[in-house]
């Protein structure tokens, strides 16, 4: 028997839902966190490009957007007083200070695009993961490693985007963050990145078959062999 299956993990098909239909299991949630450098906005890029079953959430910042961003394309930018009344409002899932500035996650977004046919991604740091952990006990958390400090250092100065201060901030942040990386259940190695992508890509169609996710997907199959 063939349960189909959409990109985002969740039945799909006349039984996909509604009364005395199989049940939908949730979305995941999966947050990927990295050290600066460490190329963790590329392998998103490339995953969401692979997998249009994967919605990614945009941050809101205020930061000043850099040469190209958008706002509502890259990130929600808005002034620091708004944003500390999103934070005084309980609108947001997750806040952190971050570089001398102010990123957060809506809890209304991703509330609602976990309840529909796909899975979710949260880019943030550390703090945010661990705030998003106390809410989604179920939350993948995914953590990319440079291959070295020599090579993040080098990744980092070969951007040309920063100055030597910002480069030397930037890499006294990725001990601070790197220190946590035992905190997440998988850690990729970003050394050649079509593998690390394939690694990333691994991970989220095995989360999509996990017992919790099938326990609900397949109840009723799982049942015709009681």
């Amino acid at each position: 028997m063939t349960v189909p299956i959409s990109p985002g993990g969740n039945a799909v098909g006349p039984d996909a839902g509604g009364a005395g239909q199989r049940p939908r299991a949730r979305g995941n949630l999966f947050v990927v966190v990295a050290p600066s450098g460490a190329g963790k906005t590329s392998l998103v890029a490339g995953l969401l490009h692979r997998d249009p079953g994967i919605h990614l959430s945009m941050s809101f910042t205020t930061r000043a957007p850099r040469s190209g961003e958008q706002d509502g394309v890259d990130y929600h930018f808005v002034d620091r007083a708004q944003f500390e009344r999103m934070i005084a409002a309980g609108e947001l899932l997750e806040h952190a200070l971050v570089h001398g500035n102010y990123y957060g996650t809506s809890k209304r977004w991703i509330d609602r695009e976990l309840s529909g046919d796909h899975d979710v991604l949260l880019e943030i740091d550390w703090q945010g993961a661990r705030q998003v952990r106390t809410l989604f006990d179920r939350m993948t958390g995914i953590f990319i490693l440079p291959p070295s400090l020599a090579e993040l250092r080098r990744r980092l100065e070969g951007r040309g985007k920063d100055s030597a201060e910002a480069i030397a901030r930037r890499l006294a942040n990725a001990s601070e963050e790197i220190s946590h990386v035992l905190e997440f259940e998988y850690i990729i190695v970003n050394d050649r990145f079509d593998t690390a992508l394939e690694d990333l890509q691994a991970l989220v169609r095995a989360t999509r078959v996990s017992r919790d996710q099938q326990a609900v997907r397949l109840k009723k199959l799982i049942a015709e062999f009681k």
